[in-house]
């Protein structure tokens, strides 16, 4: 079997591994450091057996930018010998790896660019030259630790040389062990919810005379935190909203309350424009579900006034530290109703 279909073999099951996997968990933002070292297997057009295999040795920094791409660049030294035969190569790029998963196990592909500097002793000549080069890979991530994943893959080096080699182009390939060693934890999650408490079962009181009526309620504003209402940068309401619920009671019960203003807040994290926006659709969203709780619409106005008025100000340099310092300017206001109390 020749490199090739051997790392067709390698794609094909990982592929079909990742057709188990659970859900994704939230990724690491943090940089990391990655040391590695390699087998080296050259291309043999320029001289060395097929067969021969060196070894190589890397360092290069990454960071996971979203759930599935993780982004990679560096140094990668790899070196065979043949009796007095010898082929060098030195590697300095980038490369992207699609990870299927962020759990425990991540397959993932990869793709890269650079530039290599290939160095061949043969027959006592020596030659050397610099060109660019394009990788293709598969591989795995293994999680050690919060902060240590091991990684490992096999991927193919495939140069484009010039008139140095004899306009050979060099076909290389890398089996890569490294650990990804990250500057920081990732951020804690938030902590789940205490489930609600079933009221204890009380007997029946004995019949009593209805009080009197009470006066007429007085509303006044409450403020509800984004984060119960919304993901992070999202205005999709959470399926369970109970304070939201007592405000539609509360309205339906006091029709007499008009002119409700739900006002739609957002921290500074992002351009204007679009905290803009979302500050408006959080109120939007705010509106229409008091709506489908039977509240009229002409008694709502919904109206988002991006990032002002914050509550708080924060200097944290840790971004995962600042969007929770930042957590009280995510906000929608309601006028006019309370959900604590309703002030007799």
């Amino acid at each position: 079997m020749n490199q090739h279909k051997k790392l067709a073999l390698a794609f094909a099951l990982i592929g079909a591994s990742c057709s188990t996997l659970a859900q994704d968990a939230a990724f690491n933002p943090s940089w990391y450091i990655q040391p590695s070292v390699s087998a080296f297997r050259p291309d043999n057009d320029f001289g060395l057996d097929s067969k021969t295999t060196g070894f190589g040795a890397g360092l290069k920094f990454g960071r996971a930018i979203s759930d599935h791409w993780d982004v990679q660049m560096g140094y990668v030294y790899g070196r065979a010998k043949d009796n007095g035969d010898r082929n060098q190569q030195h590697l300095l790029g980038v490369d992207g790896l699609y990870l299927f998963s962020r759990q425990t196990f991540r397959p993932f592909f990869l793709i890269g660019a650079g530039v290599e500097r290939d160095r061949v002793r043969l027959n006592g000549g020596t030659a050397s030259q610099t060109a660019p080069y394009a990788s293709i890979g598969a591989g795995v991530q293994a999680v050690l630790s919060d902060r240590v994943t091991l990684q490992a893959d096999l991927r193919n080096v495939h140069g484009f040389g010039g008139n140095k080699f004899d306009d050979l182009k060099s076909n290389n390939y890398y089996l890569t062990v490294g650990l990804n060693i990250a500057f920081n934890a990732p951020p804690a999650p938030a902590p789940a919810a205490a489930p609600p408490v079933a009221p204890a079962m009380l007997p029946e009181p004995a019949p009593v005379a209805p009080p009197p009526p009470p006066p007429p309620a007085r509303f006044e504003k409450v403020s509800l935190s984004a984060t119960e209402l919304f993901a992070f940068d999202s205005a999709k309401l959470n399926s369970n909203q109970p304070k939201l619920d007592e405000i539609a009671n509360l309205l339906n019960a006091n029709s007499s309350v008009t002119n409700v203003v739900i006002t739609g807040y957002a921290d500074r994290l992002g351009n204007d424009k679009y905290n803009q926006k979302l500050s408006e659709r959080r109120a939007n969203a705010v509106k229409d579900y008091l709506i489908s709780k039977g509240v009229a619409a002409n008694r709502l106005n919904a109206t988002g006034k991006g990032e002002s008025n914050p509550v708080v100000e924060c200097k944290e340099k840790n971004r995962a530290a600042l969007v929770k310092c930042l957590e009280p300017n995510r906000r929608v206001e309601v006028e006019q109703i309370t959900v604590e109390r309703i002030v007799q």
